[in-house]
């Protein structure tokens, strides 16, 4: 299955992901933002509708997650705070 999925990422020019195996950091950060999520948002609701659950995600998201919860890993900052660093800084890609 691995292979036939492999020729089929070829063939259509998708580049995959892929980490070494026993890097236990491949799925660190997803799991992080997920537990996050559940305990910052999910289990703060009542048991809401398929679409109201859809809006308090992207609400919590783009509103809370990326622009105002401090991120202890980049200094009490939230991601969307540390931009204009980012951008200042000689990581920025030249345009």
């Amino acid at each position: 299955m691995s292979g036939a999925f492999q020729t089929c990422c070829g063939a259509i020019h998708v580049t995959q992901s892929m980490g070494c195996a026993g890097n236990c950091w491949q799925n660190a950060v997803a799991e992080s933002f997920f537990s996050h999520m559940k305990i910052e948002m999910f289990y703060q609701r009542s048991r809401p509708t398929r679409l109201e659950m859809r809006a308090a995600m992207l609400e919590y998201i783009e509103i809370w997650f990326n622009r105002q919860r401090p991120h202890r890993r980049a200094g009490g900052i939230s991601p969307t705070g540390t931009r204009p660093a980012y951008q200042a800084s000689d990581h920025a890609v030249a345009a």
